[in-house]
């Protein structure tokens, strides 16, 4: 019924919808072609404001009361200099705010005004009457300390600044902070979507995408050259989100400053006046006309009138939502197209960058990289490190390949450590990591983006992605000035930027589709097989488009570069081959002797699909083969996250141990390393750790791969379960052959594979591609 109704009362708006939509989108264009054809004007050059003074300006709309709560702390919060000034500005109110000022506070100057021009036809009356350079614009329900004009005004001591805003508090303590002042924009499904971020870790001046209008200091000649709040957007809201962009997009900068405090009895006036049904019904309109407003890149405003069509319809059909239009609000965005086209011929005339760059240029680091005077060269670079899985303890390959690497990096640079957990209770075993690094930053595991039907993006890419972890990563950029981005693993491949003078630098542990290719050719039943088909072709895709994006490609071996460059040969002067795999040979003390006879060992974490597949085809297709030649013969496993013991077979002598502290016993302990690694990419740690230890490796051909090529060169290859018994009976007969092989072995991983030389390589690297940003 409820469904049945607001069809009923939405019919004719939506039989409209088209035509709603469709006329503005014509109109548009054609407006757009015709403006191609003028000359374009100049932009006049930006003046730097006065900051020794502010002007204060409150608009007020029957606000006696909250005047009379609030003023007083704005006079003691500007009171020790005399050329600062209060304006409050009274639009017709009917409560005698205009007379309670004069009687009450005769030092407050009082702008009487003929009518209700509301928020911004009220405030931009109040700009043109302020005597100061620096105007603070404020809400009459805001409450200010004692001393939050200093730190706005030095917020002007930059170039090109057009506003400074307040970090806001609720005058309840218990509410929960909808707006902080560090505002955050980005364009997502056609639209504009807005939040206020509270972070902590920003304690001074840092780029925000607007300044709230209740709440911010403006320059007041750059507020009038961008025509002050638009009447477009009337009664309220977005005026000041609108202002911000404006700003962003003619090359000004926008701040927010947390040393500078007000509290807000948030919707005082305005929640007193109105239904939230008409405010929210504003707010639906007031988007739209954004869009129509300052959106000049055409594939974005074709996506901005499709999402908008489907939007009303979806509203209709399921209910409203504050992500997408109704029919009303189209109906009433459509009722004030020829306002919005004036608006937008001012905003295109205004505009000194495009879309893309203003929504990026608020961002952190973008704003590093776009505003900040960086170093041609760095000795000592400053390195952003980001793993998506716990490095401490090492429990997986690819942590090892971390971990190690992190204890060599801290002597060449600086780095700034972000880690994903899985649960709170890791960071105790990264102690010390933070030690030895700048900074690090642990966070718990954050949820991904939902699985989103025929998504084109690979599962494992979408389970890394969230917006609160790309902040973060911005938020250390900037705070630290960071020379390098590195992102280990495909799926943090995801936050590399298009930044032009910070390096995106990119370690394929693995080549993701030829793993998932691998798999899929092995091993997938055939129900599984078209998601499987599915899953390799978008990461195929996705894969292929990601890297180009990147500075430089680390890659395990020469085998995974020379797979990848078949399918993009232009990637060859990115590849970096022997900088990130490898692994501290001091730590392992080498032992190929005096090992316990007629023992196996198995190795790696069974969160890894190939680790769990590997088990699987030993233990059912070899393990069989060798106990019945060599009976006493025992299998140990170790790793974290095993697989139950019942479900292994009761065939010779299998010890399940699990997860260790560390694997350096066992790897000096046991006769016989097996690798029965079927599928998967990249080059294995446990055969480096292994290797460096001293005990005998039988492998696959996968499984090896990037160490050996041949049988016999560092370790026995084998891929056939009767070839792969039979070479691991071989080293367990014969203890001679097998400690030969085991010296080779170690040899070659000093030579070829020790961190502590490939990480001095890899700093050295990092000047490099630094130098070669930005050297233009």
């Amino acid at each position: 019924m409820a469904l049945l109704s607001r069809f009923l009362r939405n019919l004719p708006l939506l039989i409209l919808s088209p035509l709603l939509l469709g006329v503005p989108l014509l109109v548009i264009a054609v407006a757009d072609l015709l403006r191609k054809l003028a000359p374009a004007r100049p932009l006049p050059k930006s003046t730097h404001p006065n900051t020794s003074a502010a002007s204060i300006v409150i608009p007020n709309w029957n606000g006696r009361d909250l005047l009379e709560k609030y003023i007083p702390s704005i006079i003691e919060a500007t009171k020790s200099n005399p050329a600062n000034e209060i304006l409050v500005v009274d639009n017709a109110s009917s409560d005698g705010s205009a007379a309670f000022l004069k009687q009450r506070f005769p030092t407050v100057r009082v702008l009487e005004l003929d009518r209700n021009y509301g928020f911004g036809g009220g405030s931009n009356r109040g700009f043109a009457a302020a005597k100061n350079d620096i105007v603070v614009l404020l809400n009459s329900d805001m409450r200010v300390a004692h001393d939050f004009l200093a730190p706005l005004l030095e917020g002007f001591s930059g170039e090109n600044v057009f506003a400074v805003s307040c970090q806001i508090f609720f005058s309840d303590p218990n509410k929960l902070r909808e707006e902080t002042g560090l505002t955050q924009a980005w364009w997502e499904n056609g639209g504009l979507r807005v939040r206020h971020r509270i972070d902590n870790k920003v304690t001074g001046a840092f780029p925000c995408f607007y300044g709230g209008g209740g709440s911010c200091a403006f320059d007041r000649r750059k507020f009038a050259e961008l025509g002050g709040f638009d009447e477009l957007l009337k009664p309220f809201y977005l005026e000041d989100t609108d202002l911000g962009y404006l700003a962003w997009k003619r090359g000004w900068k926008v701040f927010y400053e947390p040393r500078s405090i007000v509290w807000h009895e948030h919707r005082g006036t305005i929640g007193k006046k109105f239904s939230q049904a008409y405010i929210q019904s504003i707010l639906k309109k007031n988007f739209l006309l954004f869009c129509w407003k300052n959106i000049h890149e055409w594939p974005r405003l074709l996506s901005h009138f499709f999402f908008a069509y489907a939007g009303a319809w979806l509203s209709v059909l399921f209910g409203d939502s504050f992500e997408r239009p109704n029919p009303l609000a189209l109906w009433r965005a459509f009722l004030q197209l020829p306002r919005a086209l004036r608006s937008r011929a001012r905003a295109q005339q205004l505009a000194a960058v495009t879309d893309t760059e203003t929504f990026r240029r608020p961002m952190p680091g973008y704003f590093l990289d776009r505003f900040v005077d960086l170093p041609k060269t760095k000795e000592r670079p400053s390195v952003l490190f980001l793993s998506p899985y716990p490095v401490c303890p090492p429990t997986h390959g690819g942590g090892v390949f971390i971990y190690q690497t992190l204890l060599e990096l801290v002597k060449h640079a600086d780095v700034h450590l972000i880690v994903l957990l899985d649960e709170d209770g890791q960071r105790e075993a990264h102690d010390e990591l933070t030690r030895k690094c700048k900074t690090a930053e642990y966070i718990v595991r954050l949820e991904g983006r939902p699985k989103g039907f025929g998504s084109l993006t690979p599962f494992a890419v979408r389970e890394f992605s969230n917006d609160d972890l790309r902040w973060a990563i911005h938020r250390t950029i900037l705070l630290h000035g960071v020379d390098v981005v590195q992102l280990d693993y495909t799926n943090m491949g995801q936050y590399a930027e298009d930044y032009k003078r910070i390096a995106n630098v990119l370690f394929e542990h693995d080549v993701y589709f030829q793993s998932i290719g691998r798999s899929l050719a092995k091993n997938a039943a055939w129900l599984h097989r078209p998601s499987a088909a599915y899953e390799y072709l978008r990461a195929l895709r996705y894969e292929l488009k990601l890297l180009p994006a990147m500075d430089r490609i680390q890659m395990c071996s020469r085998a995974n570069e020379d797979y990848l460059l078949e399918f993009v040969p232009e990637l060859k002067p990115k590849m970096q081959t022997g900088l990130r795999a490898g692994v501290d040979t001091s730590r392992y003390a080498f032992n190929p002797d005096d090992r316990e006879p007629d023992t196996l060992l198995f190795l790696g974490s069974f969160r890894h699909t190939p680790n769990r597949e590997a088990l699987d085809w030993f233990i059912h297709r070899v393990w069989p083969r060798v106990v019945a030649e060599r009976s006493q013969t025992r299998l140990v496993i170790i790793g974290s996250d095993p697989p139950p013991r019942h479900s292994l077979p009761d065939i010779g002598h299998v010890e399940l141990i699990g997860f260790v502290d560390d694997v350096r016993d066992a790897l000096s302990r046991y006769a016989v390393f097996i690798c029965p690694i079927l599928t998967g990419s990249g080059v294995r740690v446990k055969l480096l750790e292994a290797f460096a230890a001293g005990i005998p490796v039988v492998s696959t051909d996968i499984g090896a791969e990037g160490l050996s090529r041949h049988d016999g060169d560092t370790c026995a290859l084998a891929d056939d379960p009767d070839d792969f018994a039979a070479k691991t009976l071989a080293l367990l007969a014969d203890p001679d052959y097998a400690a030969s092989l085991a010296r080779k072995a170690r040899q070659h991983v000093e030579a070829e594979w020790d961190m502590a030389a490939i990480t001095a390589e890899l700093a050295e690297s990092y000047r490099e591609v630094i130098a070669e940003k930005r050297r233009t």
